[in-house]
């Protein structure tokens, strides 16, 4: 189950589109910034019927 969000870079502050596979559970990964390239720290929160509850995302040295 894909679906798109919206990320904020923690380093830039720039905002961009990604997709992200809500069927895997919660999760918790590594996506580079596509308008700076840092690492983002991504932290998906998805319920038991695949329902997106929350997105955190952090630097590297949070």
């Amino acid at each position: 189950m894909l679906e798109s969000i919206t990320l904020t870079c923690p380093y830039c502050g720039e905002s961009f589109v990604t997709t992200v596979d809500l069927s895997a559970g919660s999760q918790r990964y590594i996506e580079d910034c596509a308008v700076c390239c840092r690492p983002i720290e991504v932290t998906l929160r998805v319920d038991d019927d695949g329902e997106l509850l929350g997105v955190d995302t952090a630097t590297d040295r949070d």
